[in-house]
């Protein structure tokens, strides 16, 4: 009997984990159950100066192994079974940074060295500052890779290559160049100062070759199953150089975010990627695709400089997590106003009362579309591009539903909760809009028949107990075929319409985030208060992303020019006529 197939409990993260395992076969370590997790925890240096210009105060975790057991990959002994670190034949255990010959005592020592060089004004170990001018890099179709102007601190309008924002799809091997991008085109390492990462995933050896941490130092936001992982992955990178920051986490869920802020001579890239920080999602396998989401943020002299409200949801996210507050405070020194056209869309792994419940999770997507002027009471056209399902059912589709249509949460609550015959009427309501809302989730067919095959369908999971479940939304599911042929999909992305072509403002979110309960939470009643809770067990983040000018355009060709469609639209409905069966990731 396959146990292991019940050992997920509807945790979408924990089967992903498990997937990977199964995919990368990672022959690791041993793995122990989750301890509870502290609250938050940021590594202090001392120096009360520290901010975007200094360098961190406050993370890469290891390659997530399983459990091996007579050599072979084991599923988790629970749906959080996590992972420790990596014990070496010395018996003292290790990150994946330590395995790159990153040796802490070796690293202090140069470093004291080069402080006591640092007088010297010859000396090739300093620091030195970009020149004003940089050489303009282009990749076909002539899009600018670098800054092409001058970046002296207070220029007003520097031509970034971001400034107003963009989204891209990743780069894949073998595959012409046309609205994609490479990671080193986002890094820019020769110019790249500090970087303060998440991810769900990390491959440390190949984001070192990406990231000259000589000249940058590195600020990980990341998860750690116990204190003493933390302690061991401190102890095997450069203090000086990375740094961790380990966010609270739930008894079940995941550090699932992938968020970069890049920090450039006299401005920030802001980078909000689908996905992880490995090679296969940034298409250098030729199997998998993704998306990103760019901007890039000038400095400002504006001493009364204002965060838009994407930047205090970035903030409120960032302080959630546990990152030093000098450096999120340093923010103010970059001029946000072009994001004002946006919104940072978050999950933030805690239970929500109070007010913070309306600022998180679908409540806080509902919240963002409201403040943008696209609430609409019209029926509303949504396809969302996931690469997980769990346990999905319909008061979880109808809640992100009307949450498209600008809903805080309250309507699917208030539903859902009431009793009696109000209840029993509201039932017979369509709740999950199986006309107009597209879930897109590839059939076992299209991995098998992917430039991959089924051997790389890993981080693509869906069980089949879930998918059999009465309460499971099949009708929504379409077949997802990327419109490169060949690449599978790990992007997560929600398109919204209006229903039946209107001609309105439609709108699309890029994020971490997939169709589960774990990324969007779900709103119960406080037993303390008997106020509404927002639970969330996962960490995630977003964007959202208005179509302008769309007078004359409705449809899908309300996103041409702007956001390049990854998959072929409608694709088969092949859940709702039973034609085909899904990928199931434990059955291929």
């Amino acid at each position: 009997m396959d146990t292991h197939r019940d050992s997920f409990d509807g945790d979408e993260e924990g089967a992903v984990r498990y997937a990977i395992a199964l995919s990368l076969q990672d022959h690791n370590a041993l793995t122990s159950h989750s301890t509870a997790q502290n609250p938050i925890e940021v590594e202090n240096s001392g120096n009360e100066d520290d901010d975007l210009d200094n360098g961190p105060k406050c993370p890469p975790t290891p390659k997530k192994p399983t459990q091996l057991i007579d050599g072979n990959v084991k599923a988790p002994m629970t749906s959080h079974s996590l992972p420790v670190p990596q014990t070496t034949t010395s018996g003292i255990q290790s990150t994946g940074f330590s395995a790159l010959g990153l040796d802490r005592k070796k690293m202090e020592e140069e470093r004291l060295a080069r402080l006591t060089k640092r007088k010297a004004p010859h000396d090739d170990e300093i620091p030195k500052r970009c020149p004003q001018r940089v050489k303009i890099d282009r990749q076909p179709g002539g899009i600018p890779l670098k800054t092409t102007a001058d970046t002296s601190v207070g220029t007003k309008s520097p031509q970034l290559p971001y400034l107003k924002g963009v989204v891209r799809k990743t780069w894949a091997s073998g595959y012409p160049r046309q609205d994609d991008i490479k990671i080193e085109e986002i890094l820019q390492k020769d110019h790249l100062e500090l970087a303060v990462l998440s991810s769900f995933q990390w491959d440390d050896e190949w984001l070192l070759s990406k990231i000259d941490t000589k000249k940058t130092k590195m600020i990980c936001i990341a998860f750690a199953s116990s204190d003493y992982q933390k302690e061991q992955m401190r102890a095997n990178v450069p203090r000086d150089r990375i740094r961790f920051c380990f966010p609270p986490m739930m008894p079940a869920g995941s550090m699932h975010s992938k968020l970069q802020l890049l920090k450039f001579p006299n401005y920030l890239r802001l980078a909000i990627p689908t996905g992880n920080l490995v090679p296969y999602d940034w298409g250098e396998t030729g199997i998998m695709e993704n998306m990103v989401f760019l901007i890039d943020l000038p400095m400002t002299k504006d001493s009364a400089n204002q965060l838009t409200m994407f930047g205090q949801e970035l903030c409120y996210f960032l302080k959630a997590s546990g990152l030093d507050e000098n450096l999120i405070n340093s923010l103010s020194k970059y001029d946000f106003s072009e994001t004002n056209r946006y919104r940072f869309i978050h999950t933030i792994g805690q239970s929500h009362v109070g007010e913070g419940w309306q600022r998180t999770g679908y409540c806080g997507l509902g919240r963002a579309v409201k403040s943008l002027g696209l609430a609409t009471a019209s029926k509303v056209e949504l396809d969302f591009v996931v690469a997980s399902l769990g346990s999905v059912n319909t008061d979880l589709t109808s809640a992100i539903y009307n949450a498209a249509q600008g809903d805080n949460g309250l309507m699917e609550y208030e539903k859902r909760t009431a009793g009696g015959r109000k209840k029993a009427a509201q039932k017979t309501e369509s709740s999950y809009h199986p006309d107009n809302f597209r879930i897109y989730f590839p059939s076992h067919e299209t991995v098998s028949r992917s430039r991959g095959g089924k051997n790389n369908g890993g981080t693509i999971c869906l069980q089949s107990k879930w998918w059999d479940s009465p309460t499971f939304p099949r009708e929504l599911v379409h077949d997802c075929k990327s419109v490169r042929p060949g690449l599978l999909m790990h992007t997560k992305a929600l398109f919204v319409r209006q229903y039946q072509n209107q001609s309105q403002t439609s709108w699309a979110y890029i994020g971490s985030a997939n169709l589960s309960e774990s990324a969007w939470g779900r709103l119960v009643k406080d037993r303390a208060s008997g106020q509404p809770k927002l639970n969330c067990r996962n960490w995630e983040c977003g964007v959202l992303i208005p179509m302008e000018s769309q007078a004359v355009k409705s449809g899908w060709a309300a996103f041409e020019n702007k956001i390049p469609i990854p998959m072929v639209v409608p694709g088969e409905a092949y859940g709702k006529a039973n034609s085909k069966k899904p990928w199931l990731f434990l059955e291929a």
